[in-house]
């Protein structure tokens, strides 16, 4: 019999042992502003906000499509700027996860969501010309003339928006696979 208050259980592991450190390649601070990918995200945040506030300028004919692209530019951009926070604020020092993975991850699935985002802001502002029934003996343009040059520039921004969470998914694999 084992002493009264001893076990013959050896003691329980070191839990940090078990969580390898974060795998860093990004500066933290503001040296991550002076990088590529620094710069592109800036440019995420900076694009996704116009395409943001011209979306939201238009009355929206096309709910459903408009709607998926509201969706996509307002969470894109908000999880976008976390992930500049994270670097900023050195947090990605803090937490034991590979960085390089999480940043394609985060990147490439954005870029997806962007890309088919531009596509239905092109299709709806491709289809301004066709009549829309207000009722039975009026027809007006799913766009006015204002609003289809508003989703124009939508449009071209939502691509340049895309275009660089493509160039940030590249710099990403790179950093992670290389």
């Amino acid at each position: 019999m084992l002493p009264r208050g001893s076990s013959s259980m050896p003691p329980p592991p070191n839990p940090a042992a078990y969580f390898p450190p974060p795998r860093v390649t990004l500066p933290s601070g503001l040296e991550i502003l002076r990088t590529y990918s620094g710069a592109f995200i800036f440019l995420e945040i900076l694009f996704g906000t116009i395409v943001w506030i011209l979306v939201a300028s238009t009355q929206v004919p096309l709910p459903l499509l408009q709607g998926w692209v509201m969706f996509v530019a307002v969470t894109a951009w908000f999880l976008s700027v976390v992930f500049l926070c994270v670097f900023l604020f050195g947090y990605a020092n803090r937490i034991a996860v590979n960085w390089n993975q999480t940043d394609f991850l985060f990147h490439g699935a954005t870029f997806v969501f962007y890309f088919g985002a531009f596509l239905l802001q092109a299709a709806t502002t491709s289809l301004h010309h066709y009549p829309r029934r207000l009722n039975s003996t009026t027809y007006v343009k799913i766009l006015g003339d204002h609003e289809y040059n508003i989703s124009v520039a939508a449009s071209i921004f939502a691509f340049a928006t895309a275009v660089c969470y493509g160039f940030s998914t590249a710099l990403a694999l790179r950093r992670w696979k290389l």
